[in-house]
């Protein structure tokens, strides 16, 4: 990844490797040079997530995401808004138009009954996922106790 600085001083990434055209989603630490990659359907599984909390604008749910990482994660809108409407199109979450909470007409995203399925078939991939690569990653003292 290369950094740019353009006319108006504003660091934009650049990302330089063929991988990036895979449009993997994207989400940062509060440190703008520290970016990490998600795995495929990491972002998906977050948002029906917070979703389940009940119905949200786009922006809320990245500020959901947020403050439930305790600010650790950050959703950029180049990766959010595609995501909801790849979730739409599997009729996981559906859209309805609303009012925000500033007056302003929103997209209003909610967790439809297959959506709700979907979650629980995600967060048991994740947490399958997630204790193999705990296993791994044990310290090698550990190895022989487990």
């Amino acid at each position: 990844m290369r950094e740019w600085a353009g006319n108006c001083g504003v660091t934009t990434h650049l990302d330089i490797l063929p991988e990036a055209l895979l449009l993997s989603p994207r989400m940062s630490t509060r440190v703008q040079d520290e970016r990490v990659e998600l795995l495929q359907g990491t972002l998906d599984l977050l948002i029906l997530r917070t979703l389940q909390l009940g119905p949200m604008h786009g922006h809320a749910v990245a500020k959901a995401i947020e403050f439930r990482s305790d600010e650790v994660l950050q959703v950029e809108q180049g990766s959010l808004y595609p995501a909801l409407h790849r979730l739409i199109k599997r009729g996981w979450i559906a859209v309805e138009e609303g009012t925000s909470e500033n007056n302003r007409r929103a997209k209003f995203y909610r967790l439809t009954a297959k959506g709700r399925k979907q979650l629980t078939v995600e967060t048991s991939k994740w947490d399958k996922l997630a204790g193999a690569i705990a296993r791994i990653l044990q310290p090698v003292e550990q190895e022989g106790k487990s």
